[in-house]
């Protein structure tokens, strides 16, 4: 498995070894000991997985301290663009958001540490989403940020009449709103 950092500290991207042969591969997608190896040591309690069609926009979520989540999300079907947004008030990167394409192809990782709000867009047909969280889900710390906000300007690589957000997503407050912080 190799590590690749990203101008955010913290935000890496992951990739396996993959073992091909002529009946198919084999990675290890999570080891403990591995990742520690890579300096990362959250203990991840709870594995969640979606499905979503195309154009569909799940985000921008996070949940706030103490019940904040690191996220380990990879694509196990499809294609999406994943995007992590630095809400950590001291980084240096405040306020600056991280996109890269995942898919079922690439076996790519992103590994989303507490401090950042998450999303993702879904550019094929339909995807099949799965991440480790370190943290349960905490209804009274859960928080957003809508996935148009003019301050993150992020592209969802879609067109606008393609795009799908929940009736929840819709009412979340824009970027410059937020009155929680991470330090």
């Amino acid at each position: 498995m190799t590590i690749e950092e990203t101008f955010i500290k913290d935000l890496v991207i992951l990739t396996p070894t993959i073992f091909e042969d002529e009946r198919g591969y084999f990675f290890e997608s999570y080891n403990k000991n591995k990742f520690e190896d890579l300096g990362i040591k959250y203990q991840f309690i709870q594995d969640n997985q979606s499905f979503s069609k195309r154009g569909v926009i799940r985000g921008l979520h996070l949940q706030v301290n103490p019940f904040a989540q690191a996220k380990l999300v990879r694509v196990l079907e499809g294609e999406i663009l994943d995007v992590a947004v630095d809400l950590r008030k001291k980084s240096p990167t405040y306020g600056q958001h991280f996109s890269l394409i995942l898919s079922a192809e690439n076996k790519k990782q992103l590994m989303v540490p507490h401090g950042f709000a998450h999303g993702f867009s879904v550019l094929s047909e339909t995807a099949s989403v799965m991440y480790k969280v370190d943290q349960l889900y905490h209804k009274d710390s859960e928080r957003g940020i809508r996935f148009d906000d003019a301050t993150l300007a992020i592209d969802w690589q879609l067109k606008a009449e393609e795009i799908i957000v929940s009736d929840k997503d819709l009412i979340l407050p824009s970027f410059n709103e937020i009155d929680w912080l991470f330090e």
